[in-house]
């Protein structure tokens, strides 16, 4: 029986081809039917005339995890279209021995998309040698390799590396090899990478990647691709040159990108790395100690002394400096009487690191250039929110709220810089492919009925840097694994995800 049929729709089927029109039936978690079902029999018909049909979109690069339990119905992604998060990036996933138990248990409480996750190298390392910055002994190398090798068996579709991050960035290219050779053993050849670098050493950083990927033998993903920082604007034309001089030599090599010129992460970010050996409580002594404090103060004045104004307080971890979500750091230094490198330390301090920022330190065209390369896809490198109620706190980047819309009102529609099938080729088959989702990312008979339909001459985000918590506009309906989470605009009590893991 044919469970719901989506009418006189423009389909733009995932493969990057031209759209047609016609009708896609669904039946169970798949679809069943592509064609004229004028006259089949259908527990429920929705008219799509003038609307695109596409799969649905695939979220690259999220944070979610433990999220996926705390807010199953994904508000803020399904909002934009996403079908399919990948979680566990940057190095930080959840505990890498039991990524069958956790995958079990998000099924088991019901989550409204279908939802993956890496195995983090950061929290793979600190299970081995905890916040430690040495270079690990081999018999330590062994013991994370079989953690991550494990996680992959369990399920994980690979290996991620957050390398700005204590302790993912004290791991030397050798190790990172090892990891990533350990991820392929497991059945899930894939090295997800923020790189050491997204600024001054961009392009070595890339270089480093791509080598360990050559080495270990797997699949590379450069995590949301960019050039920080004015003097190295323009840098990603050779960035992404050395990605594709690498395909040429045969080496799966891709990234992925966010249509925004600002960053999101910890404030924490911006202290040198040496005030970061240890973990926390060796850094929060350094930030109280006035010497140490003195000296890392003086860093920052010269490293940032033109950037405050860039860096806008999104989070923080107590009541107590609440108010100062949604502020730049410069204007919370006025508020404080400091200058504003006295200002974050401490911040810093009274929130023992526990800080969100976003830093605007890129430029649009760079975006746009990313965004034109073949074999780039997209990530909103944020996690699920809530769009209203008590859960929906902070101030976050606008990214977690219209990341997939904006590529199509921003970048297809404004600056022309894709074609309609083209954006919704890097959203969903190549992402697929990248990490081997099975009949996911085009529409087809027999692939599961993840489904998005939208209206492609108004769908666009909404949300700001200074109000995110708003839905986009221009989606209508969502299906996930057949079933609607998203109906005429508002969401369903569904909750039909299915926990994916690697093809082993």
């Amino acid at each position: 029986m044919i469970s719901t049929v989506l009418e006189n729709a423009t389909i733009v089927d995932g493969t990057g081809r031209s759209s047609y029109t016609t009708d896609v039936g669904i039946a169970g978690d798949r679809i069943a039917l592509i064609g004229n079902l004028r006259d089949r029999d259908a527990l429920a018909r929705i008219d799509c005339t003038g609307k695109t049909l596409a799969p649905g979109f695939i979220d690259v690069h999220s944070h979610s995890d433990e999220r996926w339990l705390e807010l199953p119905r994904c508000d803020s992604k399904i909002a934009q279209g996403v079908t399919t998060e990948i979680g566990g990036n940057c190095g930080t996933s959840v505990d890498p021995r039991r990524v069958d138990e956790f995958l079990r248990d998000v099924q088991r409480n019901g989550v409204a998309l279908n939802v993956a996750t890496l195995a983090g190298l950061g929290t793979a390392r600190r299970l081995v040698a905890g916040d430690s910055q040495r270079r690990l002994e081999a018999a330590e190398i062994d013991a994370q390799a079989r953690i991550v090798r494990d996680a992959c068996e369990q399920g994980a579709l690979g290996i991620s590396s957050g390398l700005i991050y204590p302790p993912s960035m004290y791991a030397d290219t050798a190790e990172l090899i090892a990891m990533a050779s350990a991820a392929r053993t497991g059945g899930a050849p894939r090295y997800a990478t923020h790189l050491r670098s997204e600024g001054d050493d961009l392009i070595a950083s890339v270089e480093e990647a791509i080598d360990v990927a050559t080495r270990a033998d797997v699949l590379v993903q450069l995590s949301h691709h960019k050039a920080a920082g004015k003097k190295n604007w323009g840098k990603v034309h050779a960035s992404l040159e050395a990605i594709d001089n690498a395909r040429a030599r045969g080496i799966d090599a891709y990234c992925d990108v966010y249509p925004y010129i600002a960053s999101w992460t910890d404030l924490a970010t911006i202290l040198p790395a040496h005030a970061r050996y240890g973990g926390t409580d060796a850094t929060l002594e350094r930030l109280t100690d006035p010497e140490s404090a003195a000296e890392i103060q003086l860093h920052l004045h010269l490293r940032y002394a033109d950037e405050w104004h860039g860096m806008l307080i999104t989070d923080v971890a107590s009541e107590k400096n609440a108010g100062l979500a949604g502020l730049r750091m410069d204007e919370i230094a006025k508020r404080w009487w400091l200058s504003p490198a006295a200002a974050a330390i401490r911040l810093l301090r009274e929130e023992r690191l526990n800080v969100g920022a976003v830093f605007f330190k890129m430029c649009e065209d760079d975006v746009a250039t990313v965004l034109s390369a073949d074999f780039c896809c997209i990530g909103s490198d944020a996690s699920v929110r809530a769009l209203a109620g008590p859960a929906a706190t902070g101030v976050p980047h606008p990214r977690a709220f219209g990341t997939f819309p904006r590529v199509f009102g921003r970048f297809v529609r404004q600056r022309n810089t894709l074609e309609l099938p083209e954006a919704v080729r890097r959203m969903t088959a190549l992402p697929a492919k990248i990490f081997g989702l099975r009949d996911r990312g085009t529409i087809a008979a027999g692939s599961y009925a993840d489904v998005v339909v939208f209206d492609a001459n108004v769908i666009r985000d909404t949300a700001t840097y200074e109000a995110p918590y708003q839905a986009p506009v221009g989606i209508d309906h969502v299906f996930v694994n057949g079933q609607a989470v998203l109906l005429h605009g508002e969401f369903t009590s569904a909750r039909p995800g299915m926990a994916l893991r690697s093809s082993r």
